[in-house]
């Protein structure tokens, strides 16, 4: 190697050298010990001994009702996100783009304005929206005449995850609908006047000729509402309250921080939580890999 490549090669590394130590550091090493420490059974409690346990930590997670519980929760979050944020998102971005709505931009800023407040607050303001003492009983007692009458459906374990889910609709619809406006100002406006020169109805429009074209877009939408679905935390936190009503609409990230930092056997088991969160991990990658698969097939593109 000659003098002059060899100092390019020192320039270059000195260049990534930094942001590469900063990435091993933050992002790698955590994971790599993730991983190390659920094949243990660390304890703080026991001044940090611990031993090689093999799969135990994995074997107690898949025996745990309350594992499967969140899980399923879980999945009618990322249900919620895949299947109601990004199609509603779509279909308001549409309509602005096309114009079918009076007064665009104060329609846009009212469905964007969520994403200004944090989920802690929306979570509290929901909380108390749907309490036993909360606006909506009062509005129902008033509609009913009944004086008893209650908000029930944060109180029991079949409903209690509606509540959530149009607070996720109402928080996150907006970002995906700006996502989605943002593409469809780059499609070339004689490809639509082309359509209904043809005689294609808004209808058709759409979907022959709005949504090919932004499938590549749906796909990158639909692996960020995967990924924030499954480590959604603060939301779900802030709108339950502790005990029976936070154990029916338990989350994944709420079980892994309960185990881990707030263990109702008074022992925070940092292991077991790494074992969650590692299954969260791979459950994540998973269901990204079968969007990719999906998109795959109806050659949407593909997110390596």
């Amino acid at each position: 190697m000659n003098p002059r490549d060899k100092r390019k090669l020192l320039g270059y590394a000195g260049f990534i050298a930094p942001g590469l130590a900063i990435y091993l550091f933050i992002v790698a090493y955590p994971v790599i010990y993730s991983i190390g420490l659920s094949f243990t059974d660390y304890n703080p409690n026991r001044g940090g001994e611990w031993s090689f346990v093999g799969l135990l930590q994995y074997k107690t997670m898949f025996s745990n009702p309350m594992f499967w519980h969140s899980l399923k929760n879980n999945m009618i979050v990322v249900a919620v996100s895949a299947f109601g944020q990004i199609p509603i998102g779509f279909a308001l971005a549409y309509i602005l783009y096309r114009g079918l709505v009076k007064g665009r931009d104060f329609f846009q800023s009212m469905v964007f304005l969520p994403q200004f407040l944090s989920p802690i607050v929306i979570g509290i303001l929901f909380r108390k929206l749907v309490g036993a003492d909360g606006p909506v009983s009062r509005l129902l007692q008033l509609m009913s005449g009944d004086p008893g009458k209650q908000f029930t459906l944060m109180l029991k374990s079949g409903t209690v995850m509606l509540p959530i889910a149009f607070a996720l609709l109402w928080m996150y619809t907006g970002f995906y609908m700006v996502i989605f406006l943002a593409n469809l100002q780059k499609i070339d406006s004689h490809v639509i006047e082309a359509a209904k020169i043809d005689g294609a109805s808004e209808t058709q429009i759409f979907g022959r000729v709005i949504v090919p074209m932004l499938s590549g877009t749906i796909l990158v939408t639909t692996i960020l509402a995967i990924a924030g679905s499954l480590k959604g935390f603060d939301l779900i936190f802030a709108i339950t309250t502790e005990g029976l009503q936070r154990n029916n609409a338990m989350v994944l990230p709420i079980f892994m921080y309960q185990t881990a930092f707030q263990d109702y056997t008074n022992t925070m088991r940092f292991a077991f939580g790494s074992a969650i969160s590692n299954a969260i991990v791979v459950i994540s990658v998973a269901l990204i890999g079968v969007a990719n698969a999906v998109a795959k097939r109806f050659n949407a593109g593909e997110i390596g």
